[in-house]
C-alpha cells in the first residue's frame, strides 16, 4: 500500500518559500530548537514539514550562514542519518550551544523556541 502524504497539494512559489522558510530559521537563537513543522507554520506554510526539510537540505555545508542546525524533528531528536558525518555536525553544533541531548534526544520542553504567542505549541 502506498503512503500518503499528510503535505498540502496546493502549489507553493519555492522561491517565496525558501526566504521566509530561511528568514524564519535566522530568527531561532542560540541555545535553542524548533520543528520542521513549526517552522512551516511560523513561515506561512502550516503543513509542509517537508518543504522546510527540502530547503534546508542545501545548507548543510560548514559556511551556511542560516542557522540549520537549529532544526529538529517533532520529536526532539536529528533528523539526518545517525552515523553519517552532517548529523554529527548537527549534534556537535547544538552542544556547542549549550543544549544536551538525552538518549539522542532534545528536550523540546526545554530548549524549544516559542516565536510568538501565536506560534503552535511544542510538546512536551
Amino acid at each position: 500500500m502506498a503512503r500518503r502524504s499528510t503535505e498540502p497539494s496546493a502549489p507553493v512559489d519555492a522561491d517565496a518559500a525558501r526566504i521566509a522558510i530561511l528568514a524564519t530559521i535566522a530568527r531561532i537563537p542560540a541555545g535553542r530548537v524548533s520543528t520542521y513543522g513549526q517552522i512551516a507554520w511560523i513561515a506561512g506554510y502550516p503543513g509542509r514539514a517537508r518543504l522546510v526539510g527540502r530547503v534546508l537540505g542545501g545548507m548543510l555545508e560548514a559556511g551556511a550562514a542560516t542557522p540549520w542546525h537549529r532544526v529538529i524533528n517533532a520529536a526532539g531528536q536529528i533528523s539526518l542519518p545517525k552515523f553519517s558525518e552532517e548529523h554529527r555536525e548537527q549534534k556537535r553544533r547544538l552542544r556547542a550551544e549549550g543544549v544536551h541531548f538525552e538518549n539522542d534526544r532534545v528536550s523540546l520542553r526545554r530548549y524549544g523556541w516559542q516565536a510568538g504567542g501565536d506560534s503552535p505549541l511544542i510538546d512536551p
